[in-house]
Protein backbone atom coordinates (compact mmCIF):
# COMPACT_ATOMS: atom_id res chain seq x y z
CA UNK A 1 0.00 0.00 0.00
CA UNK A 2 1.19 3.72 -1.03
CA UNK A 3 1.31 6.17 2.01
CA UNK A 4 1.99 9.32 3.13
CA UNK A 5 3.09 8.94 7.09
CA UNK A 6 2.79 12.06 8.71
CA UNK A 7 4.41 12.12 12.25
CA UNK A 8 3.11 14.99 14.96
CA UNK A 9 5.14 16.50 17.60
CA UNK A 10 4.66 14.48 20.34
CA UNK A 11 5.80 11.86 17.75
CA UNK A 12 9.10 12.68 17.51
CA UNK A 13 9.59 14.91 20.59
CA UNK A 14 12.82 12.87 21.65
CA UNK A 15 14.80 10.66 20.75
CA UNK A 16 12.78 7.88 22.18
CA UNK A 17 10.00 9.10 20.18
CA UNK A 18 12.10 9.21 17.17
CA UNK A 19 13.14 5.62 17.77
CA UNK A 20 9.30 4.21 18.06
CA UNK A 21 9.08 5.88 14.49
CA UNK A 22 11.95 4.36 12.96
CA UNK A 23 10.47 0.82 14.20
CA UNK A 24 7.30 1.84 12.38
CA UNK A 25 8.60 2.89 8.85
CA UNK A 26 10.98 -0.35 8.94
CA UNK A 27 7.73 -2.51 9.96
CA UNK A 28 5.89 -0.42 6.84
CA UNK A 29 8.70 -1.14 4.55
CA UNK A 30 9.01 -5.40 5.54
CA UNK A 31 5.13 -5.78 5.45
CA UNK A 32 4.88 -3.81 1.87
CA UNK A 33 7.99 -4.88 0.17
CA UNK A 34 6.62 -4.63 -3.56
CA UNK A 35 5.23 -1.46 -2.76
CA UNK A 36 7.17 1.84 -3.04
CA UNK A 37 8.57 3.42 -0.14
CA UNK A 38 6.26 5.81 2.33
CA UNK A 39 6.39 9.43 2.04
CA UNK A 40 7.49 10.46 5.71
CA UNK A 41 6.55 14.13 6.42
CA UNK A 42 7.38 15.26 10.19
CA UNK A 43 6.49 18.38 12.36
CA UNK A 44 8.67 20.10 14.69
CA UNK A 45 10.23 18.82 17.94
CA UNK A 46 6.80 18.87 20.60
CA UNK A 47 6.75 22.39 22.06
CA UNK A 48 9.45 23.99 19.39
CA UNK A 49 7.08 25.79 17.40
CA UNK A 50 6.16 27.79 20.73
CA UNK A 51 9.90 28.47 21.85
CA UNK A 52 10.52 29.87 18.20
CA UNK A 53 7.44 32.15 18.02
CA UNK A 54 8.97 33.27 21.40
CA UNK A 55 12.25 34.00 20.00
CA UNK A 56 10.26 36.26 17.67
CA UNK A 57 8.52 38.00 20.33
CA UNK A 58 11.78 38.86 21.66
CA UNK A 59 13.33 39.97 18.46
CA UNK A 60 10.43 42.38 17.89
CA UNK A 61 11.07 43.56 21.79
CA UNK A 62 14.50 44.27 20.60
CA UNK A 63 15.58 41.19 23.30
CA UNK A 64 18.07 40.11 21.16
CA UNK A 65 20.43 38.58 23.75
CA UNK A 66 17.71 36.32 25.16
CA UNK A 67 16.26 35.40 21.84
CA UNK A 68 19.89 34.11 20.39
CA UNK A 69 19.75 32.17 23.55
CA UNK A 70 16.60 30.60 23.00
CA UNK A 71 17.66 29.48 19.99
CA UNK A 72 20.63 28.33 21.33
CA UNK A 73 19.13 26.30 23.33
CA UNK A 74 17.11 24.80 20.95
CA UNK A 75 20.19 23.83 19.10
CA UNK A 76 21.20 21.84 21.68
CA UNK A 77 18.27 20.09 22.18
CA UNK A 78 18.19 18.83 18.81
CA UNK A 79 22.01 17.79 18.88
CA UNK A 80 21.11 15.89 21.70
CA UNK A 81 18.22 14.35 19.70
CA UNK A 82 20.49 13.80 17.28
CA UNK A 83 23.33 12.63 19.06
CA UNK A 84 21.19 9.53 20.44
CA UNK A 85 19.84 8.12 17.24
CA UNK A 86 22.81 9.01 14.40
CA UNK A 87 26.30 7.43 14.55
CA UNK A 88 29.27 9.29 14.65
CA UNK A 89 30.09 9.84 10.90
CA UNK A 90 26.59 11.18 9.66
CA UNK A 91 26.70 12.82 13.11
CA UNK A 92 29.17 15.01 12.70
CA UNK A 93 27.88 16.35 9.36
CA UNK A 94 24.38 16.60 10.63
CA UNK A 95 25.44 18.53 13.35
CA UNK A 96 27.10 21.20 11.12
CA UNK A 97 24.33 21.27 9.15
CA UNK A 98 22.02 22.24 12.11
CA UNK A 99 24.54 24.28 13.43
CA UNK A 100 25.08 26.85 10.64
CA UNK A 101 21.26 26.90 9.80
CA UNK A 102 20.70 28.01 13.55
CA UNK A 103 24.12 30.21 13.69
CA UNK A 104 22.45 32.12 10.52
CA UNK A 105 18.80 32.71 12.26
CA UNK A 106 20.33 33.32 15.32
CA UNK A 107 22.31 36.53 13.22
CA UNK A 108 18.58 37.30 11.74
CA UNK A 109 17.21 37.41 14.67
CA UNK A 110 19.77 39.65 16.23
CA UNK A 111 19.27 41.79 13.14
CA UNK A 112 15.27 42.13 13.28
CA UNK A 113 16.37 42.99 17.20
CA UNK A 114 17.88 46.14 16.17
CA UNK A 115 15.35 47.22 13.66
CA UNK A 116 12.60 45.99 16.73
CA UNK A 117 10.17 44.94 13.51
CA UNK A 118 9.11 41.44 13.26
CA UNK A 119 7.19 40.98 9.97
CA UNK A 120 4.81 38.22 8.81
CA UNK A 121 7.47 36.62 6.36
CA UNK A 122 10.15 37.34 8.88
CA UNK A 123 8.03 35.06 11.53
CA UNK A 124 8.04 32.22 8.85
CA UNK A 125 11.02 31.98 8.09
CA UNK A 126 12.05 31.81 12.07
CA UNK A 127 9.30 29.32 12.91
CA UNK A 128 10.19 26.78 9.78
CA UNK A 129 13.45 26.16 11.59
CA UNK A 130 11.73 23.68 13.92
CA UNK A 131 10.25 21.17 10.65
CA UNK A 132 13.89 22.03 9.17
CA UNK A 133 15.49 20.63 11.69
CA UNK A 134 13.28 17.49 12.64
CA UNK A 135 12.96 16.58 9.13
CA UNK A 136 17.00 16.25 9.06
CA UNK A 137 17.31 14.64 12.27
CA UNK A 138 14.42 11.94 11.14
CA UNK A 139 15.99 11.33 7.62
CA UNK A 140 19.50 10.79 9.28
CA UNK A 141 17.87 8.63 11.80
CA UNK A 142 16.63 6.34 9.13
CA UNK A 143 20.11 6.13 7.58
CA UNK A 144 21.36 5.17 10.68
CA UNK A 145 19.51 2.04 10.49
CA UNK A 146 19.84 1.40 7.19
CA UNK A 147 16.66 2.98 5.78
CA UNK A 148 17.25 4.29 2.12
CA UNK A 149 16.43 7.90 3.10
CA UNK A 150 16.56 10.99 1.40
CA UNK A 151 15.93 14.78 2.94
CA UNK A 152 14.06 17.16 0.78
CA UNK A 153 13.23 20.45 1.60
CA UNK A 154 9.78 20.90 1.93
CA UNK A 155 10.41 24.41 0.56
CA UNK A 156 11.22 23.59 -2.75
CA UNK A 157 8.10 21.19 -2.87
CA UNK A 158 5.13 23.29 -1.68
CA UNK A 159 4.87 26.64 -3.87
CA UNK A 160 2.29 29.17 -1.81
CA UNK A 161 0.83 32.04 -2.41
CA UNK A 162 2.68 35.08 -0.03
CA UNK A 163 0.05 35.25 2.49
CA UNK A 164 2.01 34.86 5.49
CA UNK A 165 1.63 32.71 8.64
CA UNK A 166 -1.38 31.39 6.90
CA UNK A 167 -0.58 30.52 3.16
CA UNK A 168 -2.57 29.08 0.60
CA UNK A 169 -1.21 26.42 -1.33
CA UNK A 170 -0.83 26.52 -5.26
CA UNK A 171 -2.39 23.03 -6.27
CA UNK A 172 -0.95 22.63 -9.52
CA UNK A 173 2.68 23.77 -9.06
CA UNK A 174 2.81 21.81 -5.82
CA UNK A 175 1.81 18.63 -7.58
CA UNK A 176 4.06 19.09 -10.53
CA UNK A 177 7.41 19.62 -8.12
CA UNK A 178 5.65 17.18 -5.67
CA UNK A 179 5.42 14.05 -8.81
CA UNK A 180 9.41 15.33 -10.32
CA UNK A 181 11.58 15.70 -6.64
CA UNK A 182 9.45 13.48 -4.56
CA UNK A 183 8.53 10.95 -7.11
CA UNK A 184 12.04 10.39 -8.13
CA UNK A 185 13.31 9.68 -4.52
CA UNK A 186 10.27 7.01 -4.77
CA UNK A 187 10.76 5.78 -8.12
CA UNK A 188 14.84 5.25 -6.92
CA UNK A 189 13.19 3.12 -3.87
CA UNK A 190 14.18 5.93 -1.22
CA UNK A 191 12.16 7.16 1.21
CA UNK A 192 11.53 10.95 1.00
CA UNK A 193 11.83 12.76 4.47
CA UNK A 194 9.95 16.31 4.83
CA UNK A 195 9.32 19.35 7.27
CA UNK A 196 5.03 19.72 7.09
CA UNK A 197 3.40 22.90 7.56
CA UNK A 198 6.80 24.90 5.40
CA UNK A 199 6.71 25.93 1.80
CA UNK A 200 7.78 28.61 -0.29
CA UNK A 201 6.74 31.30 -2.73
CA UNK A 202 7.59 31.02 -6.46
CA UNK A 203 10.45 33.68 -5.61
CA UNK A 204 11.53 31.15 -2.89
CA UNK A 205 10.20 33.10 0.37
CA UNK A 206 9.12 31.26 3.02
CA UNK A 207 6.24 29.86 3.78
CA UNK A 208 4.04 28.42 6.68
CA UNK A 209 0.16 27.16 6.14
CA UNK A 210 -0.54 27.79 9.77
CA UNK A 211 -0.76 26.35 13.08
CA UNK A 212 -1.41 22.53 12.68
CA UNK A 213 -0.43 22.33 9.01
CA UNK A 214 1.88 19.96 8.78
CA UNK A 215 -1.44 17.47 8.43
CA UNK A 216 -2.28 19.73 5.81
CA UNK A 217 0.86 19.17 4.18
CA UNK A 218 0.48 15.79 4.58
CA UNK A 219 -2.76 15.40 2.88
CA UNK A 220 -1.26 17.90 0.22
CA UNK A 221 1.44 15.57 -1.04
CA UNK A 222 -0.68 12.52 -0.91
CA UNK A 223 -3.20 13.70 -3.31
CA UNK A 224 -0.14 14.78 -5.41
CA UNK A 225 0.95 11.41 -5.48
CA UNK A 226 -2.08 9.86 -5.38
CA UNK A 227 -1.22 7.31 -2.69
CA UNK A 228 -3.97 4.75 -0.94
CA UNK A 229 -3.99 6.22 2.28
CA UNK A 230 -2.87 9.59 4.16
CA UNK A 231 -1.78 7.90 7.96
CA UNK A 232 -1.58 10.51 10.50
CA UNK A 233 0.33 9.21 13.28
CA UNK A 234 -0.19 10.89 16.59
CA UNK A 235 -0.32 10.46 20.70
CA UNK A 236 -3.93 9.09 20.56
CA UNK A 237 -5.65 5.92 19.12
CA UNK A 238 -7.97 8.20 16.73
CA UNK A 239 -10.84 10.26 16.67
CA UNK A 240 -12.61 10.07 19.86
CA UNK A 241 -16.56 10.17 20.46
CA UNK A 242 -15.50 13.14 22.81
CA UNK A 243 -12.34 15.07 24.42
CA UNK A 244 -11.04 13.17 27.03
CA UNK A 245 -9.95 16.27 29.00
CA UNK A 246 -13.61 16.73 29.46
CA UNK A 247 -15.74 13.43 29.21
CA UNK A 248 -14.00 10.61 31.14
CA UNK A 249 -13.14 7.38 29.17
CA UNK A 250 -14.98 8.38 25.63
CA UNK A 251 -15.13 5.54 23.33
CA UNK A 252 -12.77 4.96 19.76
CA UNK A 253 -14.72 5.77 16.81
CA UNK A 254 -13.57 3.09 14.33
CA UNK A 255 -14.60 5.11 10.99
CA UNK A 256 -16.30 8.11 9.72
CA UNK A 257 -17.34 10.15 6.55
CA UNK A 258 -14.94 13.07 5.72
CA UNK A 259 -18.06 15.34 6.19
CA UNK A 260 -18.32 14.16 9.66
CA UNK A 261 -14.24 14.46 10.49
CA UNK A 262 -14.29 17.86 8.86
CA UNK A 263 -17.24 18.99 11.13
CA UNK A 264 -15.57 18.04 14.41
CA UNK A 265 -12.29 19.05 13.46
CA UNK A 266 -13.86 22.52 13.02
CA UNK A 267 -15.62 22.38 16.53
CA UNK A 268 -12.98 21.58 18.02
CA UNK A 269 -11.67 18.36 17.74
CA UNK A 270 -7.73 18.71 18.03
CA UNK A 271 -6.82 15.51 16.50
CA UNK A 272 -7.05 16.65 13.02
CA UNK A 273 -6.26 19.72 11.47
CA UNK A 274 -9.62 21.01 9.12
CA UNK A 275 -7.67 21.23 6.08
CA UNK A 276 -6.23 18.11 6.14
CA UNK A 277 -9.66 16.96 4.85
CA UNK A 278 -9.72 19.23 1.36
CA UNK A 279 -7.17 17.15 -0.51
CA UNK A 280 -8.26 14.35 0.51
CA UNK A 281 -11.82 14.25 -0.34
CA UNK A 282 -10.88 15.64 -3.95
CA UNK A 283 -9.04 12.24 -4.28
CA UNK A 284 -11.11 10.33 -2.49
CA UNK A 285 -8.04 9.47 -0.45
CA UNK A 286 -8.55 7.63 2.93
CA UNK A 287 -7.45 9.21 6.22
CA UNK A 288 -6.09 7.13 9.29
CA UNK A 289 -5.67 8.59 12.43
CA UNK A 290 -3.25 6.22 14.53
CA UNK A 291 -0.89 6.40 17.60
CA UNK A 292 2.65 6.31 17.49
CA UNK A 293 3.11 4.96 20.92
CA UNK A 294 0.02 1.81 20.34
CA UNK A 295 1.23 1.34 16.86
CA UNK A 296 -0.98 -2.07 17.14
CA UNK A 297 -4.12 -0.51 17.40
CA UNK A 298 -5.74 0.11 14.34
CA UNK A 299 -7.09 3.46 14.29
CA UNK A 300 -9.84 5.80 13.03
CA UNK A 301 -10.12 5.02 9.27
CA UNK A 302 -12.14 8.21 7.73
CA UNK A 303 -13.10 7.95 4.22
CA UNK A 304 -16.36 9.32 2.06
CA UNK A 305 -19.18 7.10 3.50
CA UNK A 306 -18.86 6.58 7.36
CA UNK A 307 -20.03 4.30 9.32
CA UNK A 308 -22.23 5.26 12.29
CA UNK A 309 -23.33 2.31 14.56
CA UNK A 310 -26.35 1.26 15.76
CA UNK A 311 -28.25 4.59 14.25
CA UNK A 312 -26.53 6.53 16.96
CA UNK A 313 -24.04 9.71 16.47
CA UNK A 314 -20.91 9.60 15.54
CA UNK A 315 -18.62 11.96 17.97
CA UNK A 316 -18.68 15.21 20.02
CA UNK A 317 -16.56 18.03 20.21
CA UNK A 318 -16.40 21.16 21.54
CA UNK A 319 -14.89 24.83 20.94
CA UNK A 320 -14.38 27.19 24.27
CA UNK A 321 -13.56 30.79 24.75
CA UNK A 322 -16.00 31.53 21.85
CA UNK A 323 -17.78 35.40 21.98
CA UNK A 324 -21.30 35.78 21.03
CA UNK A 325 -22.06 38.84 19.02
CA UNK A 326 -25.63 40.04 19.13
CA UNK A 327 -26.39 42.78 16.52
CA UNK A 328 -29.92 44.24 16.33
CA UNK A 329 -31.34 46.88 13.94
CA UNK A 330 -35.40 47.51 13.36
CA UNK A 331 -34.02 48.62 10.21
CA UNK A 332 -33.40 45.19 9.39
CA UNK A 333 -36.56 43.79 9.47
CA UNK A 334 -37.79 43.50 5.50
CA UNK A 335 -34.92 45.25 4.34
CA UNK A 336 -32.66 43.68 1.53
CA UNK A 337 -28.61 43.99 1.90
CA UNK A 338 -28.54 44.15 5.33
CA UNK A 339 -26.84 40.93 6.07
CA UNK A 340 -24.62 41.29 3.18
CA UNK A 341 -23.42 44.72 4.95
CA UNK A 342 -23.05 42.89 8.44
CA UNK A 343 -21.10 40.34 6.91
CA UNK A 344 -19.10 42.75 5.07
CA UNK A 345 -17.51 43.40 8.15
CA UNK A 346 -16.43 40.43 9.39
CA UNK A 347 -14.67 39.80 6.30
CA UNK A 348 -13.13 43.55 6.16
CA UNK A 349 -11.13 42.13 9.49
CA UNK A 350 -10.97 38.74 8.47
CA UNK A 351 -12.62 37.62 11.03
CA UNK A 352 -14.64 33.79 10.36
CA UNK A 353 -18.11 33.33 12.17
CA UNK A 354 -19.03 29.73 13.56
CA UNK A 355 -22.56 29.61 14.22
CA UNK A 356 -25.24 32.01 12.83
CA UNK A 357 -28.47 32.12 14.24
CA UNK A 358 -31.57 35.17 12.68
CA UNK A 359 -34.40 36.57 13.91
CA UNK A 360 -36.84 39.22 12.38
CA UNK A 361 -34.67 42.61 13.51
CA UNK A 362 -31.25 40.62 14.96
CA UNK A 363 -28.59 38.36 13.77
CA UNK A 364 -26.41 36.45 16.37
CA UNK A 365 -23.09 34.95 15.87
CA UNK A 366 -19.77 33.39 17.58
CA UNK A 367 -16.29 34.07 16.80
CA UNK A 368 -13.52 32.33 18.53
CA UNK A 369 -10.89 34.94 16.94
CA UNK A 370 -11.51 38.17 18.84
CA UNK A 371 -7.93 40.03 17.56
CA UNK A 372 -9.90 42.36 15.80
CA UNK A 373 -13.16 42.34 18.13
CA UNK A 374 -13.14 45.54 18.92
CA UNK A 375 -12.95 46.89 15.08
CA UNK A 376 -15.88 45.27 13.76
CA UNK A 377 -17.93 46.05 16.64
CA UNK A 378 -17.31 49.69 16.17
CA UNK A 379 -17.90 49.01 12.73
CA UNK A 380 -21.06 47.37 12.93
CA UNK A 381 -22.59 50.05 15.33
CA UNK A 382 -22.71 52.42 12.39
CA UNK A 383 -25.93 50.78 11.42
CA UNK A 384 -27.37 48.49 14.51
CA UNK A 385 -26.97 48.25 18.19
CA UNK A 386 -24.00 45.43 18.76
CA UNK A 387 -23.93 43.34 22.55
CA UNK A 388 -21.04 41.08 23.07
CA UNK A 389 -20.70 38.27 25.48
CA UNK A 390 -17.63 36.60 26.35
CA UNK A 391 -16.91 33.19 27.98
CA UNK A 392 -19.13 31.48 25.74
CA UNK A 393 -18.36 27.72 24.31
CA UNK A 394 -20.00 25.92 21.63
CA UNK A 395 -20.80 22.23 21.84
CA UNK A 396 -21.51 19.85 18.74
CA UNK A 397 -23.11 16.71 18.15
CA UNK A 398 -22.03 14.95 15.11
CA UNK A 399 -23.71 12.00 12.85
CA UNK A 400 -24.73 11.19 9.45
CA UNK A 401 -27.62 9.29 11.27
CA UNK A 402 -28.87 12.92 11.79
CA UNK A 403 -30.24 13.18 8.47
CA UNK A 404 -31.76 10.04 8.32
CA UNK A 405 -33.74 10.32 12.35
CA UNK A 406 -35.36 12.84 13.53
CA UNK A 407 -35.49 11.22 17.05
CA UNK A 408 -31.60 11.88 17.68
CA UNK A 409 -32.24 15.92 17.31
CA UNK A 410 -35.15 15.57 20.11
CA UNK A 411 -32.55 13.27 22.25
CA UNK A 412 -30.05 15.46 22.03
CA UNK A 413 -31.94 18.77 23.33
CA UNK A 414 -33.64 16.77 26.04
CA UNK A 415 -30.56 15.37 27.42
CA UNK A 416 -29.46 18.74 28.25
CA UNK A 417 -32.64 19.98 30.07
CA UNK A 418 -32.02 22.95 32.49
CA UNK A 419 -28.66 23.76 31.28
CA UNK A 420 -29.53 27.08 29.64
CA UNK A 421 -28.78 27.20 26.03
CA UNK A 422 -27.86 30.56 24.70
CA UNK A 423 -27.96 29.35 20.70
CA UNK A 424 -29.13 25.94 18.91
CA UNK A 425 -28.75 25.41 15.01
CA UNK A 426 -28.73 22.73 12.93
CA UNK A 427 -26.81 22.70 9.88
CA UNK A 428 -28.41 22.45 6.08
CA UNK A 429 -26.61 19.36 5.71
CA UNK A 430 -28.05 17.86 8.95
CA UNK A 431 -25.41 16.11 9.95
CA UNK A 432 -24.77 18.28 13.31
CA UNK A 433 -26.55 20.23 16.06
CA UNK A 434 -24.57 22.95 17.55
CA UNK A 435 -25.40 24.15 20.95
CA UNK A 436 -24.09 27.67 22.47
CA UNK A 437 -23.87 27.86 26.05
CA UNK A 438 -21.74 28.84 28.87
CA UNK A 439 -18.27 27.85 29.09
CA UNK A 440 -18.60 26.51 32.51
CA UNK A 441 -21.83 24.32 31.65
CA UNK A 442 -19.12 22.73 28.89
CA UNK A 443 -18.47 20.06 31.32
CA UNK A 444 -21.97 18.95 31.94
CA UNK A 445 -24.07 18.99 28.80
CA UNK A 446 -20.86 16.98 27.18
CA UNK A 447 -21.14 14.45 29.80
CA UNK A 448 -24.86 14.25 29.66
CA UNK A 449 -24.56 13.69 25.49
CA UNK A 450 -21.98 11.09 26.23
CA UNK A 451 -23.93 8.96 28.15
CA UNK A 452 -26.96 10.03 26.51
CA UNK A 453 -25.55 8.46 23.16
CA UNK A 454 -22.22 6.32 23.65
CA UNK A 455 -23.48 5.14 27.30
CA UNK A 456 -21.82 5.87 30.43
CA UNK A 457 -17.82 5.63 30.62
Amino acid sequence: MNVVMKFGGTSVADAEGMSRVIGIVTRHLESNPTDRPPVVVVSALSKVTDRLIEAGRLAGNGEADEAAKLLGDLLDRHLGVASALVGADTLKTLAATLTEEFSSLILSVRALAASRQVSPRSHDEIVAMGELASSRIVAAAFASVTIPAVWIDARAVLVTDAEHTGAVPDMDATCARSRDLIGAALAAGRVPVLGGFIGATESGHTTTLGRGGSDYSAAIFGACLDMDEIQIWTDVDGMLTADPRVVTAPRLVPQLSFAEASELAYFGAKVLHPSTILPAVAKNIPVRILNSRRPEVTGTRITAEGRSINGQLTALACKRGVTVIDITSTRMLMAHGFLRRLFEVFERFRTSVDVVTTSEVSVSVTVDNTRRLDDIVRNLRNFADVACEPDMAIVCAVGENLRADPALFARAVTSLDRIPLRLVSQAASRRNITFVLRDSDVPEAMGRLHAQFFGEP
